[in-house]
């Protein structure tokens, strides 16, 4: 069989890392939760929750690969067999994230290669798809003496909804595939696939210009961004702090939920990512750099979105709050509104749109990474052989494409909004994080595992974050995990649109579909497993006394790991 490989050096998987948790949450949705929940005050929940929750969590499901150095299915099994479980119900999150994330790359290539025109085409009112309700609002020119029906759409909506997605009017009818997006659709898999082909040996050399290029467009973006006329008014909202939201349950519940999806956690990319690690890898210090680095971007990119938004608001005449959209909504219709008002509107559009797509698609090929590397760490003696890896992936990438194509037809924006909302939520996220928490802080053990992670990286780490483990994470977790059953309102596609009841139906089949794993696996393995419930096996794997049990030959003998003499050699 062929070596299961590793990162070259430190720098690949720092930058792998970075381009799976720095994706189109930071931009297009950290900004508009921060202004909506009372701007500047915002950053005090999600402090709490980042130092409660997202980093322990974080540092646990990395540590865990590099301890294990399996992938987020097999690595639960070491640790706890009965708790495999949760490797099952990520992976099933990774399908659903696979199959609909790269849907959001298919339409920033779109976005794309609209842009490469002498006049955007959502500019204007005189394009064939536009109809008669279509009013531009900017060109005050075209308002005189015309009388404004009260339903009039912008054309950037129509160019959205019309010429993108031609959208029908219910999941009821889903109409044809949209070849254009179809095309686009396979660029992105075409390009996602020969980024991962030979696996963290394709991986780690992509990344050192997928991973960067998207902060110098970020860094652009920003200067001109602050430079518009009305940039300080956005700013100014952006951050306006009001400490009366912090009594609002809702405002906790969007800090706690922002944190699981900024941070990729309970997806079982981390932990993939962290198992091809050195095992005297100083993980601990990678994911506080990492931790940093990722909300800091999330702040910076709110500068560099609402100025921009600060500058569309002056320019209508209208307050901020009516422009400033999260979602699709912010990266297909408010940000291309408002790069029509720029001069060489082209260039601002492609430099937006390639960040778009330089954030996502590391997000999409880490994903497809971690997914395949838990199906090779599971049958090794199938697909570690020579070339059963490229064809695995290939299989991967061909699958979901064609499932994929279901959510490029006219009415695929519907099931987009159900895989969303339903498939991958914050919901199914924050209760696989309890029993993450549970089975490291309480069954396989804190102390053990701070073990552990002593005999890798040569010291243990923060006391907080083995009281996260054991109290602070769980009970957050499931305080906000119910809070969100109790305050769940079914889904409606621009607040408008009602699904029909199979349609809901069908969301809550997608979300217990992972969340089901845990206590279904449990069960199996209670009737699978003889012998008194008490005994070690249904709790902790017999093998897992130390890493000598690893293929690693980085992992020290047990004669003399936890040595400095060993990591002096081994560094």
């Amino acid at each position: 069989m062929e070596e299961r490989g590793q990162w070259s050096n430190k720098v690949e998987f720092v930058l792998s890392l970075a381009g799976e948790i720095i994706g189109l949450g930071n931009v297009w949705r950290f900004p508009y939760l921060c202004y909506k929940n009372g701007g500047g005050a915002f950053l005090i929940p999600y402090l709490i929750f980042l130092f409660a929750c997202g980093i322990p969590l974080f540092f646990l499901e990395i540590a865990l690969g590099q301890y294990t150095n399996q992938g987020g299915l097999t690595s639960w099994k070491k640790i706890c067999p009965i708790f495999e479980g949760i490797g099952y119900a990520s992976q099933v999150i990774e399908c659903y994230l696979n199959i609909y994330y790269i849907i959001i790359l298919c339409w920033a290539l779109f976005y794309l290669f609209s842009s490469f025109t002498a006049v955007l085409p959502w500019a204007s009112c005189s394009n064939p798809w536009n109809s008669d309700l279509c009013v531009d609002f900017l060109n005050s020119s075209s308002l005189d003496n015309r009388t404004i029906p009260a339903n009039a759409t912008s054309p950037v909506v129509e160019f959205w909804e019309k010429r993108v997605l031609r959208l029908t009017d219910g999941i009821h009818k889903l109409g044809t595939v949209r070849w254009e997006l179809a095309l686009c659709l396979l660029l992105a898999w075409i390009i996602c696939y020969f980024c991962i082909w030979k696996g963290v040996k394709s991986t780690g050399k992509v990344v050192y210009f997928t991973a960067t290029f998207p902060y110098v467009t970020l860094v652009i973006l920003l200067v001109r961004g602050v430079t518009l006329p009305g940039a300080a008014e956005g700013i100014l909202f952006y951050l306006k702090p009001d400490i009366t939201r912090l009594t609002d349950p809702q405002v906790w519940m969007d800090a706690g939920t922002q944190i699981f999806f900024s941070y990729a956690i309970c997806q079982g990319c981390l932990t993939a990512l962290g198992s091809y690690n050195k095992y005297t890898n100083n993980c601990y210090r990678d994911c506080m750099m990492l931790c940093i680095l990722n909300s800091t971007t999330s702040f910076v990119a709110g500068f560099a979105i609402f100025s921009v938004l600060g500058f569309m608001a002056q320019k209508q005449g209208v307050p901020i709050a009516e422009v400033a959209e999260s979602g699709p909504g912010l990266a297909f219709i408010a940000y291309p509104t408002a790069v029509t008002m720029m001069p060489v509107s082209q260039l601002w559009s492609c430099l937006f749109f390639l960040m778009l797509i330089f954030l996502g698609l590391d997000s999409q090929f880490v994903c497809v990474e971690s997914m395949v590397t838990a199906i090779i760490d599971k049958f090794p003696e199938i697909f570690r052989k020579k070339g059963r890896r490229e064809l695995l992936i290939l299989a991967v990438a061909v699958i979901c494409y064609f499932l994929g194509l279901l959510l490029v037809t006219e009415g695929g924006m519907y099931i987009f909004q159900l895989f969303d909302y339903y498939a991958a939520s914050g919901t199914c996220l924050l209760f696989l994080a309890i029993f993450e928490a549970i089975c490291v802080g309480w069954v396989y053990g804190a102390d053990r595992f701070y073990d552990n992670i002593e005999d890798m990286i040569g010291y243990r780490p923060w006391p907080l974050i083995k009281i996260s483990w054991t109290v602070l994470t769980p009970g957050m977790c499931l305080a906000i995990f119910l809070f969100s059953l109790i305050k769940y309102t079914p889904l409606k596609y621009n607040n408008v649109y009602v699904y029909p009841p199979w349609g809901y139906v069908l969301g809550w089949m997608m979300a217990l579909s992972s969340m089901l794993c845990v206590p279904l696996y449990a069960i199996f393995i209670l009737l699978k497993t003889k012998g008194p419930l008490k005994q070690p096996e249904w709790w902790m794997s017999s093998s897992l006394d130390g890493p000598d049990h690893f293929e690693s030959s980085t992992a020290p003998p047990k004669s003399v790991r936890s040595t400095a003499a060993w990591r002096k050699k081994t560094n």
